[in-house]
């Protein structure tokens, strides 16, 4: 007997009552039977019905792919209901992944073309969802007609499947250009809403449309201005505020319209401040707005006073109970406080009380502003606050807060003594989590204090004998124990209260160090060389160190053990030279930081760069300068006439000296990329010294309206190169031709091997996301042979 067919509600009656993922298994399969049976009889009266409930299957996850040709052939059917489902389907079965896309194109343009509202409506909609490239190219002539239909409900559908089109294919900008004019004194709200997004699309794709839409900025400033102050309709109204959405959007343009031109800029600054002084923000709908206005004066060249109110606004969202709004107040702020660093300072304990939220995204998200906030003047006040919140903050900010303070101690110290009590108590609460040049970092600013010794060996002394969990507080305190071991036994410092310390309870805190079992093998290695340190400052006898060190001769860490037994090598065979050698250790130069490498490579390349551009002269003469054998009164340098050579013409020959080699001829640049005014240049440079090391230099230009932001270069070679990818210069490309950003790349090619260069580049471009990957096989020759 043949079970007859469930409807689509029986069908989901039956799903919803199986107790077993089993069961419903077992009755997706018998209804996915009765459905492919069904499409194989052909039958056109229930075909809308079979497809229905296959598309409710496939919205419980189960494969459905094999109704994708009875989407197109309900979708042909004149009648509504079919074409109803069959679009329906077509838009949740159908992507640009399938080739049987493409078969409804001609099937949407007969539909765009006839008068039925709704079905035009459906194939806009459908359009819009899932039309690929070649769609829109198609198609894009009949949604141009649509957008100059009488019904505002097929000219909204049309606007929005505009929108689509422009971000599927951005050469189709041209094509809805004229008619945005027209639809911008659009009374509907649907349809104007959705014309502002269009615009905004066009103006973030083609600095052309940009031109031409930053003349309209005078209406929009009216539609707006009447928004405020009038009203636009009451059914769009939200909380008393009149039509937000469409309010947001207009703001959203008119940020992009602003950005970089001074006259489009001063022509909508009043309106902001109307904006912004009489906006409700009692309820939700008036915050969006109010952050909005807020985002759009930051981002425009407006007035002074007027950034500093929208700074205050977000002030005033600080205190706000909503903790979404106070959220959004933290991150705009900390975007600001480069640009308007004194106008955020006004908010700085606004921001500090905001350390204590329960939340974790808040006390996040305040920690990164407040350290963000440190400068010369505040630096004792906020690294005490930031002290306090160490104490209790979670753990999962530890890390961060600490390693915040001892940056901006480490910037802003106002002396070295509050410079090495700041790091001490920060080790003290959260040793663990601080970075891993945090000790190096200490023992080398107490060692460039030749007044702080006694202060910070009675310091680190009190602290170790309070906790010696703190891994990276032990092994400062050892080793400070271990260098100024004699001046904590004198006792004599007047900046710290007297303390008494003898002999033996040195030796017995290092011991205790060394046999804790929280102790790293590091941390013991520092308390092994503190003791063997401590053997030529203290007065006693050495046998209780000689006996700890001989014990850790058979140490089970194999560095520790090495150290031992060299420790007690010293001891028995070379007792004379211990004391030299173990004498407290100089002063140790502060290591260049990163960006003083970068600056000093660039120089570098640049002087390379120069002397391979301009010609050189001959370099005898030079060459004898430079050896000192030119007897010249003045300081200029006498120049010889080229004389034919002869055993006495010239001092190179009879010093047997190799002639200077002429420079090499420049590498010529090679442009690489090329997208939307983002141009890339490579310039090369070899090192005269190293034949096998090529300075390549990228260079980042833009041309266009809109800055490119978050610009970030990523390259790879073949294995038998070795690549190291210096810093950026910065990860902003400024518009209109600004200043350009730099990366060098340094390159060993010691096989002299034929390079390749791979290169990713990813970055934001007028709101939105680009990666590109991309090989570079036409390098000159010159860089590698």
């Amino acid at each position: 007997m043949v079970i007859p067919s469930l409807k689509l509600q029986d069908l989901i009656e039956e799903i919803r009552g199986a107790k077993t993922q089993a069961q419903e298994r077992e009755v997706i399969q018998k209804e996915c039977a009765h459905i492919r049976a069904s499409f194989r009889d052909g039958d056109p009266l229930h075909r809308h019905r079979q497809l229905a409930k296959l598309l409710y299957v496939h919205m419980l996850g189960y494969p459905a792919h094999f109704g994708q040709m009875e989407c197109l052939k309900l979708i042909a059917s004149p009648r509504f209901t079919d074409k109803r489902v069959g679009y329906l389907g077509a838009m949740l079965l159908l992507d640009e992944r399938q080739d049987a896309h493409l078969l409804i194109t001609n099937s949407i343009k007969n539909d765009l073309s006839q008068g039925m509202q709704a079905v035009q409506g459906l194939a806009l909609c459908t359009l819009s969802t899932m039309g690929s490239a070649e769609m829109c190219r198609d198609l894009a002539t009949e949604v141009e007609k649509l957008l100059l239909e009488t019904s505002p409900y097929v000219r909204k559908k049309a606007v929005l499947t505009a929108v689509h089109m422009i971000r599927k294919v951005p050469e189709l900008s041209d094509t809805f250009l004229p008619s945005c004019a027209t639809l911008l004194h659009e009374r509907h709200h649907g349809v104007l809403l959705s014309t502002v997004t269009l615009v905004m699309e066009l103006c973030e794709r083609s600095p052309a449309a940009l031109k031409h839409f930053r003349k309209v900025v005078p209406q929009l400033v009216q539609i707006l201005r009447t928004l405020v102050t009038t009203g636009y309709s009451t059914e769009h109204s939200i909380s008393g505020v009149s039509d937000p959405f469409l309010q947001v959007q207009i703001l959203r343009l008119l940020r992009i319209l602003g950005r970089n031109h001074e006259e489009s800029s001063e022509s909508m600054n009043d309106l902001l401040a109307q904006v912004a002084t009489n906006t409700d923000t009692s309820r939700n709908a008036g915050s969006a707005v109010l952050f909005e206005t807020v985002l759009t004066i930051m981002d425009i060249r407006s007035a002074a006073g007027l950034r500093v109110l929208a700074v205050n606004i977000l002030g005033r969202f600080l205190l706000n109970n909503d903790k979404n709004i106070r959220y959004v107040s933290l991150t705009s702020l900390l975007r600001l406080v480069q640009s308007d660093h004194s106008a955020v300072q006004r908010h700085r304990p606004t921001v500090v009380e905001c350390l204590r939220e329960p939340d974790a995204s808040l006390s996040r998200r305040a920690l990164e502003l407040s350290l963000a906030l440190v400068n010369s003047s505040n630096v004792r006040a906020m690294t005490q606050e930031l002290q306090g919140f160490l104490e209790s903050c979670p753990h999962d900010l530890r890390a961060d807060c600490a390693s915040g303070i001892l940056l901006a101690a480490e910037r802003f110290a106002p002396t070295k003594r509050w410079h090495i009590d700041t790091i001490l108590r920060v080790l003290t609460m959260a040793g663990s989590h601080v970075r891993d040049d945090a000790v190096a970092n200490l023992t080398q600013l107490i060692g460039g204090a030749q007044e702080l010794h006694a202060y910070s060996v009675r310091r680190l002394y009190s602290a170790l004998a309070q906790d010696i969990s703190q891994q990276p507080l032990v092994q400062v305190a050892a080793w400070c124990i271990g260098e100024y071991g004699d001046l904590l036994l004198e006792g004599s410092c007047e900046e710290t209260e007297p303390l008494q310390v003898e002999e033996e309870e040195v030796l017995a805190l290092l011991e205790r160090v060394l046999q804790s079992h929280m102790s790293l093998p590091a941390t013991r290695g520092y308390a092994l060389t503190a003791l063997m340190k401590l053997s030529t400052r203290l007065r006693g006898d050495n046998n209780r160190i000689r006996q700890v060190v001989s014990i850790y001769g058979s140490c089970l860490d194999v560095e520790l053990q090495q150290r031992a037994v060299e420790y007690n090598t010293l001891f028995r065979k070379y007792d004379h030279m211990r004391a030299a050698i173990l004498e407290k250790m100089p002063l140790v130069e502060r290591g260049v930081s990163q960006v003083d490498e970068e600056v000093k490579e660039s120089k570098e390349v640049t002087r390379l760069l120069e002397a391979a551009s301009v010609p050189t002269e001959p370099q005898a003469s030079e060459l004898l300068d430079l050896l000192g054998l030119l007897d010249s009164t003045s300081g200029d340098v006498q120049q010889h006439p080229p004389s034919d050579p002869s055993p006495e013409g010239t001092l190179i020959h009879l010093l047997d000296l190799p002639c200077a080699p002429s420079a090499p001829a420049p590498i010529p640049n090679l442009k690489v990329f090329e997208r939307e005014g983002l141009q890339l240049i490579l310039s090369f440079v070899r090192h005269p010294g190293t034949p096998a090391l090529l300075l390549i230099t990228v260079t980042a230009t833009n041309t266009s309206e809109g800055d490119v932001t978050h610009f970030i270069c990523q390259a790879a070679v073949p294995k038998s190169f070795q690549l190291q990818l210096q810093a950026p210069s910065g990860d902003t490309v400024p518009a209109q031709g600004g200043l350009p950003v730099t990366q060098l790349l340094r390159i060993l090619n010691p096989n002299k091997a034929p390079l390749r260069l791979k290169l990713r580049l990813t970055y934001n471009h007028f709101g939105h996301w680009v990666q590109e990957i991309f090989e570079v096989n036409n390098l000159p020759e010159e860089t590698w042979q």
